[in-house]
């Protein structure tokens, strides 16, 4: 994995993905509840009367006001329009704040598995260095007991030196390993640095 990388791959994630979504919907709802203020109208050219008489044309009794009846409910609902707005509003104000603290998590996520593994990155190599430096003494006082110049229990000891250096070193290849394959998760899918974030697969 390359030591720098774009913030647009987090968008991969699918818990930010889910957040996005959740606010868009969230913002959705806020213009619902905001364009019920205004009445439905189904305008023709009878113009809402039900009588076809020219002389009752103008009469109240025989006319159809859903603008009134639509419009009265509307606008004199003592506040629950008003209510509902805020309401709305506020649950936009939440899934936004919680989109924001995904994303902030996902990249602390990130940062902190990039320098887990830069860390372990070198503790592998200076860890495989003393395990080469083991095998080197194991065998010069494996060299030494053949020539009798050392007893056996020296070559125990490095040799039990040598097998604690090789477990290390396998232990520190697995942390290295694993660092970088929480790092694929916290990135939301491997990226070789040759594609863009909307071509990588996840």
């Amino acid at each position: 994995m390359p030591a720098i990388l774009p913030s647009a791959l987090l968008e991969r994630r699918p818990d930010i993905a889910a957040a996005e979504r959740r606010v868009a919907a969230a913002n959705a709802a806020v213009g619902i509840e905001r364009a019920a203020y205004f009445p439905t109208l189904n305008l023709s050219a009878s113009a809402g009367f039900t009588s076809s008489s020219v002389a009752a044309l103008f009469d109240i009794a025989s006319s159809v006001w859903s603008l009134g009846a639509t419009g009265l409910m509307t606008l004199l609902d003592f506040g629950a329009r008003s209510a509902r707005v805020a309401q709305a509003r506020a649950a936009y104000e939440q899934t936004v704040a919680q989109y924001r603290q995904t994303v902030l998590v996902a990249f602390q996520q990130t940062e902190d598995q990039l320098s887990a593994v830069r860390i372990l990155e070198q503790v592998e190599k200076q860890r495989a260095a003393a395990t080469t430096a083991a095998n080197e003494a194991e065998q010069i006082t494996l060299n030494q007991y053949v020539a009798g110049v050392v007893g056996y229990s020296d070559v125990i000891l490095v040799q039990a030196t040598a097998l604690d250096a090789r477990q290390a070193s396998v232990t520190a290849t697995l942390n290295r390993q694993t660092a970088a394959i929480s790092l694929v998760q916290a990135i939301g899918g491997y990226w070789d640095g040759d594609v863009d974030a909307d071509e990588s697969t996840p």
